[in-house]
Parts: C-alpha cells; structure tokens; sequence
C-alpha cells in the first residue's frame, strides 16, 4: 500500500523556543497539518484533510482568534486536493477521508472532495455535527461540512491491534487500515493505523503534539504544552492515551512509526523515511 505524507497547512505562531522548543521566542514558530494520501483497494484516502479552499479564500470562518494565534500561511497548494492534483489525480479519486476528529484544521478539506465518505467516530459525529452531545462554544465550524457528505460511523471495540482496539475503516477489503479510539483530545479523537510495507503508521492526531512527549520521561514546550491543555476535553483521558502511545512505542516501535498532526519534526522524519523507502524500491 503506497502513502504519500502531506502538510496540509503550516501554521506559524510566535514564539518558536515555547513551541517547538528551539530556536529564539521572538522567531516564528511552524506547526505542520500532517495528513496521509493513500492508495487503496477502494481508490484514493486521505487521513484528515487540513485547511481548505474555502478557508482560504474565506479565513474568518476559522475564527478570529484561532487565525491570530496560529497565524495560518493559507496557501492554496498547500491544501490536500491541489497536492492530489500535482499527484497526478483528481479530487474524484479520492473516495474516502478518514479524519482523526472533526477540529478546523482537521476537517477543512472536506468539502474539497464532495463525493467522498467521511469515516468519524460517532461520538465525534455526535458532538460536532449533529450537537446531540453538546459541544464547547466555537470548538467546531459547521461550515465545513454544510455541504451535507456522506457520513461512515464507527464506535469502541474492533479487533486487537497491539493492545489497541481497532475496527476497520474500509471493511474487510481493505484491512490494512483500522480506526483506533484514542479520545481525550475530543471525545470521538481517533488514531488512523495504516499498514505500509512490513510495518505500520499510526497517525495519532491531536493524541499528543510534540515527540518528545513519546520519550520515557516526556518534554513538551511552555506555550504548546498550555495549547494542548486548552484543546483537552477529558485530560484525563488524553493522559491515559499518551501513556498508552509510549508503551506502544516502547514495546514495539519496530513494528509501528508513531506520528502526530502538527509537530514538523515528526513530519519531516516521516518523509525522510518515505524517500528513503521510494530509493531502496
């Protein structure tokens, strides 16, 4: 199975030292929208969808205060359809977005792909679109999925996958690829497991937000670490996770690449391994 790793939106708040934890305070931070182009036996899939189109051309939907404190570049080839394009695709070809949750800067793409089914966990559902449990005031932008897609659902349980329940995202013709419940975050926050070659991606979302956080004793930048804090819905829950995401990374790092959305290290050492992959073949 072929993936492609894309940076769907680079953010840019100041303070790179408190948020990447090198560099100065007064430097520009960057901050990646990590997502995953895969080629399945069903066609294209994208795993989260970053910032849109019509973000772009209409940034104040994203929120005022979300746009001022991240200080999104808004770059339209940065977004997932204009990458598949450059690919050598259509956005027809992408059949099905699997999004780790339903967040702005998660969800922004979606209606780049109008005929695409979108896999979300139903509590996730539940909260962001159809508001039967209520959400926190501003959390999500319903505009995003206005359109009306296609909705895939998916709830707790599933087959074991190294300790981790996981229930298959596309159904047994594709079985390489499972949803992983890894709430916190939001209450729906999914992890997207993706066989590639003799090892897995675990693309954990918003789970954790900088890599050192999957060390045994864990760093994490002043103002990310209070960035994080804020995005909690149940902390105890995300802190549970993240143990549960070092564990697996201890005990079988071998087997499984662990990644988040939006820490550039990760992202760059995904593409590194990528390009490596794509020489050796």
């Amino acid at each position: 199975m072929r993936v492609h790793h894309l940076n769907t939106g680079t953010m840019c708040p100041i303070g790179r030292r408190l948020v990447n934890g090198t560099g100065s305070i007064f430097q520009r931070a960057r901050m990646v929208c990590h997502c995953l182009l895969v080629e399945t036996n069903d066609g294209l899939a994208l795993v989260d969808t970053g910032i849109g189109l019509d973000d772009i051309a209409n940034p104040p939907r994203l929120g005022p205060k979300w746009v001022r404190q991240t200080t999104p570049r808004l770059d339209p080839a940065e977004t997932a359809v204009r990458q598949v394009e450059a690919l050598g695709y259509s956005r027809a070809d992408v059949r099905h977005l699997l999004l780790t949750h339903l967040d702005r800067d998660h969800a922004g793409g979606i209606p780049d792909f109008p005929n695409a089914k979108v896999h979300v966990h139903r509590r996730e559902y539940d909260m962001a679109v159809t508001g039967r449990t209520p959400a926190p005031k501003g959390r999500y932008i319903t505009d995003q999925w206005k359109h009306g897609p296609q909705w895939a659902f998916y709830d707790e349980g599933g087959e074991d996958w190294f300790g981790f329940k996981g229930v298959r995202a596309l159904g047994d013709r594709e079985p390489d690829i499972l949803m992983i419940p890894l709430p916190g975050h939001t209450l729906g926050h999914c992890g997207i497991a993706v066989r590639s070659g003799d090892k897995w991606l675990l693309h954990a979302g918003d789970a954790y937000f900088f890599h050192s956080q999957m060390q045994a004793s864990p760093r994490m930048p002043l103002v990310l670490g209070m960035f994080q804090r804020r995005g909690d819905m149940d902390r105890a829950m995300r802190i549970e996770n993240q143990e549960r995401l070092r564990t697996l990374k201890a005990n079988h790092g071998d087997a499984v690449t662990i990644f988040n959305s939006h820490d550039p290290v990760d992202y760059e050492n995904c593409r590194c391994g990528q390009h490596q992959r794509t020489q050796a073949a």
